[in-house]
């Protein structure tokens, strides 16, 4: 097992050929490729993020694990879906804080597909009793949260993102001065990667840069829903 991360050139390029052939015979054919082209390498990469995030986030967490770690399984969940093809042609790596169990939790992510390429940080789809503890927290300190969110130094790099409702939440007035966010669905924030960010070993600190900025909007969640950061 090679302990250095060189790039994901090999595992985008295994990605396009998936995503022309994304059928079970071929890709039991191609599963060693798979595992040298693309699980590898995303552990080597989660390897290296390790001692980044113990600086930037201390409670998020680098898992290497081949299942149940920071790397999202390549097999889809079709029941519930119109399109049946079985596998997902991007790599997902979520650096989930340590209390979460689920990508619903804060969490730090990389998704890397051919084609759309970006970082993302913060709460995808929470579940509804901490959906209701960040507009709280929001609704309580509106000026800090609108500081943070317009902060010069993150949205030069990162944008807010993801769903929101038409009409403000129950419990929250609509004149109230951060409405726009108390309607919200999702607490995240993304920013685009290069194709060449991805194929590059500097991809760890051009991640753990991007990452860092997002530090005080990850401190208010953790803090929203008493947990440590």
């Amino acid at each position: 097992m090679s302990s250095e991360f060189k790039g994901f050139g090999p595992a985008l390029r295994f990605l396009v050929e998936l995503t022309e052939n994304n059928e079970r015979a071929w890709f039991e054919e191609n599963k060693l490729r798979y595992e040298a082209e693309v699980r590898e390498p995303a552990r080597a990469f989660v390897r290296a993020m390790a001692p980044k995030l113990a600086r930037i986030a201390p409670a998020f967490v680098a898992d290497d694990r081949k299942v149940g770690g920071s790397i999202m399984r390549v097999h889809k969940d079709v029941r519930f879906s119109k399109d049946k093809t079985p596998y997902k042609t991007n790599l997902g790596i979520q650096f989930r804080h340590r209390t979460g169990k689920d990508v619903h939790a804060p969490g730090l992510y990389v998704h890397l597909q051919p084609g759309t390429m970006f970082l993302g940080a913060g709460m995808w789809r929470p579940e509804s009793e901490a959906l209701h503890s960040l507009r709280a927290a929001i609704a309580d300190s509106p000026s800090r949260w609108r500081k943070i969110v317009t902060q010069p130094s993150l949205i030069r790099r990162w944008r807010q993102a993801g769903a929101a409702l038409k009409r403000p939440p129950r419990g929250f007035a609509p004149d109230h001065p951060a409405i726009d966010d108390l309607r919200r669905t999702d607490f995240i924030l993304d920013t685009p990667l290069k194709p060449g960010d991805a194929k590059s070993a500097g991809l760890v600190a051009t991640v753990a840069e991007a990452f860092a900025l997002t530090v005080p909007y990850l401190k208010f969640q953790c803090a929203a829903l008493k947990i440590d950061f």
